[in-house]
């Protein structure tokens, strides 16, 4: 993945996260960067209510970090961490746009992917 899509407002160059499905005349996709710097974070611990796609049995279950990621000049992204284990985690930590499946269990057929955020 090289890029997350983002949007510009046209008449105020404003840019945000994501790109609505419905969009006004003034908002134009815009590719957002592909590294920035945790914000903040939390750990989700237990299984999400639905709409949650991914994993909810208790027992497998495999608690994940949630992050906003800011992109510097641009936005915030609200996205998961990979490839760093929650007590490693560091506000200012500079990462970089990942791609992960939603459920590593899943069959590959089934799999489906999400961005993420990876520690540079």
């Amino acid at each position: 993945m090289s890029a997350l899509i983002g949007a510009r407002n046209t008449d105020t160059g404003q840019i945000f996260f994501p790109l609505p499905l419905n969009q006004a005349d003034n908002i134009e996709p815009f590719p957002l960067a592909s590294r920035g710097t945790v914000w903040t974070y939390t750990v989700q611990r237990f299984p999400p209510k639905s709409p949650y796609l991914g994993p909810t049995d208790i027992e497998t279950f495999k608690p994940y970090i949630v992050a906003y990621v800011e992109l510097p000049g641009q936005t915030m992204v609200e996205s998961r961490l990979t490839g760093v284990e929650p007590e490693d985690v560091k506000i200012g930590m500079e990462v970089e746009l990942a791609v992960i499946p939603l459920d590593p269990d899943a069959p590959v057929a089934e799999q489906k992917l999400i961005h993420a955020f990876k520690p540079v």
